[in-house]
């Protein structure tokens, strides 16, 4: 079953973790909140993000040079240090969103939360401080397979598919709240800072040169459309199982009911385990990649192969951010589901910044020569940028107007 996954290079790593248990749960929330009203922005920002990681793999394969490494060089420290803030906070963010899904899976179980996310921060310490991740990657991997369930459940329950195509390309926006929190969260969980810090770093690490873009190219794309068609199903199943029945997804227990009409009693058991997969994928490799792009930006040592006294802020920063996720998880009385969903919005509120960054650097001729961005694929990014901007200040507008 996993064998055609096999042509995917580091963009499916890169999208496997933002169908994390953040993107899961605020895809759910959406689905079951608002049925097929925000299915439209899937398409809009699956192109845009298949031309931000385009940006990012070219800009790694001309220069040989992660994202932070450039952005340093380009722009000097005081922007370093503001691409580096905002990225770093909405790192924390999305490793906080991972233990909180562990730990809404314990709840399905009924261990405690303390119990989770004491042991998840110990095997997640212990596989990447020991290098022992990469031989569980694919167990990861293999294991957010179960997410094809929510394709079979969205075909069995879906009678008529001309409302969720209509759903799909024509914009439905609402002037309140509610929607607007979710479309951000929508289009940060999608797209994400992670990912572009990721696949830069991934390409520029494995040596990879202009003659290797086709290739590059073909993986973005397949990896992309393969990630956000899992995205829209699990929409599309919410909005036809839950949304009927008004259940709004403030806990696991609701989230797992989408996948009923497949496993019926079963549901639970395999929402866990994509929940799992996925999470554990998200702990380990995003707080090690913003520690990486920190120490990267600065010229620090980094490395897991280091001692700690040879890296002390590269492991010091991994570490930190793994604390942080856990004790805002572990504070009394917080909403596992609006950690999920907030952290998400959190990383739509400040993607911005690194996207900005990302045009100006893929657009510069001087860096890039022949190989600049120019035309749409640069205008795309911009207007994601400007855009997602203008709907962070929308939404704040409308909250304050009208908080309900």
């Amino acid at each position: 079953m996993l064998a055609p996954l096999t042509v995917f290079g580091p963009g499916l790593v890169t999208l496997n973790a933002g169908n994390d248990a953040g993107g899961v749960t605020t895809y759910s929330v959406a689905g079951a909140r608002y049925g097929l009203d925000l299915l439209w922005a899937l398409p809009i920002v699956t192109i845009s993000l298949i031309v931000t990681q385009e940006a990012c793999v070219r800009l790694a394969a001309v220069t040989g040079k992660g994202l932070a490494d450039l952005i340093r060089e380009r722009f000097g420290v005081r922007w370093t240090l503001i691409v580096m803030f905002s990225f770093l906070a909405a790192s924390i963010g999305t490793t906080t969103a991972e233990f909180a899904g562990l730990a809404a899976v314990g709840e399905l179980f009924g261990i405690p939360r303390e119990t989770i996310v004491f042991a998840a921060f110990a095997l997640v310490v212990y596989l990447v401080i020991r290098g022992s991740y990469a031989r569980f990657e694919r167990v990861f991997v293999a294991m957010t397979v179960v997410y094809f369930a929510y394709v079979a459940t969205a075909l069995l329950v879906t009678p008529d598919w001309l409302p969720v195509l209509r759903a799909s390309f024509v914009p439905s926006l609402r002037l309140d709240s509610g929607y607007l929190f979710l479309l951000v969260g929508v289009i940060g969980t999608t797209v994400t800072s992670y990912m572009q810090f990721f696949i830069a770093s991934a390409v520029s690490a494995k040596g990879a040169r202009p003659a290797d873009l086709p290739r590059l190219r073909t993986d973005v794309v397949l990896s992309t459309i393969f990630a956000d068609l899992i995205a829209l199903f699990i929409v599309v199943t919410t909005a036809e199982t839950l949304f009927p029945a008004g259940i709004p997804v403030e806990n696991a227990t609701q989230a797992a009911q989408a996948l009923a009409p497949l496993a019926g009693p079963h549901a639970t058991q395999l929402f866990a385990v994509g929940i799992i997969g996925a999470s554990l994928i998200g702990a380990s490799v995003v707080p090690v990649s913003a520690s990486f792009a920190v120490c990267e930006a600065f010229g620090w040592e980094h490395g897991m192969s280091q001692r700690f006294r040879d890296a002390p802020i590269f492991q010091g920063l991994f570490v930190l951010q793994l604390i942080i996720g856990g004790v805002v998880v572990l504070l009394p009385n917080v909403s596992l589901v609006g950690i999920l969903v907030s952290t998400q919005v959190l990383d739509g509120v400040l993607l911005p910044i690194t996207l900005v960054a990302i045009a100006r650097l893929v657009g510069d001729q001087g860096l890039m020569g022949r190989f600049a961005s120019r035309g749409p694929a640069l205008w795309i990014i911009w207007i994601t940028a400007g855009s997602l901007s203008a709907l962070s200040v929308l939404l704040l507008v409308v909250t304050v107007i009208n908080p309900g």
